[in-house]
């Protein structure tokens, strides 16, 4: 039996039902947003990202990915630079010898299976507004409001932040909102062995092959199957903004797939 949202996409015409679509999708970020905007920890969160807002102008930094190609990146080279970690990269702290500059981390999944981990860390830390479901307000813990509709790239992330998808692209938002004029992508391998309907939700079933840490999404995890597409278009919009102010981002990943930024070789960068 046909679901209602079925019926509607293929009784009416492509274009009504991209304009259904985006109203229905207005109408929830209208609803969300008197929280986001007003709740005491997002006010308080919203006072510190516009304090922050162009601390690092000028600088560059690395966004750490977690693919595998950080097994075989020298990561050592980057003790003393700003960098931003995302989801469970702290499981490869210790291997690293040194914590990332900024954590975010945006995946509702991955807050709920990590929360304590992610509350313990010490240095600035961005999170989904969603979170405080699992995570408490405090000294180095920011909300973002960010939503899966809305497609757009901000340069101030005091406000609303499109995820695109990817806790990526929302590191490329927060680096632009911190100031820094060269971003460099390393651990964005762009490519996954499991495959399936993206963004549906899996359990994983042994080992993670996709990742940089085999219990990065183990045994009994819960994470969604990549939207590699979506991405793409997300990237190429942060892309857009970042040249438009004489900016750059720049794909330093050893082997990696995507094909949207500049390549570099990584050892070059040093």
């Amino acid at each position: 039996m046909s679901t209602f949202r079925e019926v509607i996409k293929k009784n009416l015409p492509a274009p009504v039902v991209g304009l259904v679509r985006d109203g229905r999708d207005a109408l929830l970020r209208a609803s969300q947003w008197p929280s986001a905007r007003f709740h005491p920890w997002r006010r308080e969160s919203i006072k510190r990202l516009k304090a922050m807002k162009g601390i690092r102008q000028g600088e560059r930094c690395f966004i750490i990915g977690n693919g595998p190609s950080l097994k075989v990146t020298d990561l050592s080279h980057l003790k003393n630079e700003y960098t931003i970690g995302m989801n469970r990269i702290f499981l490869g702290f210790p291997d690293m010898g040194f914590q990332t500059s900024f954590f975010l981390s945006v995946n509702d999944l991955v807050i709920e299976q990590s929360a304590s981990d992610i509350q313990k860390l010490t240095m600035p830390k961005f999170v989904s507004w969603r979170a405080r479901r699992w995570l408490q307000l405090s000294e180095n813990l920011n909300f973002i409001y960010t939503t899966y509709t809305g497609p757009g790239f901000s340069r101030d992330i005091s406000g609303r932040v499109w995820e695109g998808g990817t806790v990526t692209n929302v590191a490329l938002q927060l680096a632009y909102h911190l100031g820094f004029k060269q971003v460099i992508l390393i651990g964005v391998d762009h490519s996954y062995s499991t495959a399936g309907k993206p963004n549906a939700t899996v359990v994983s079933q042994g080992d993670d092959p996709n990742h940089f840490h085999p219990g990065y999404f183990g045994k009994g995890f819960r994470w969604q199957l990549p939207d590699i597409e979506a991405w793409e278009n997300a990237y190429a919009m942060s892309r857009a903004a970042y040249e438009q102010v004489g900016r750059e981002v720049i794909d330093a990943t050893i082997g990696g797939k995507l094909q949207v930024f500049t390549k570099a070789s990584y050892d070059s960068l040093f």
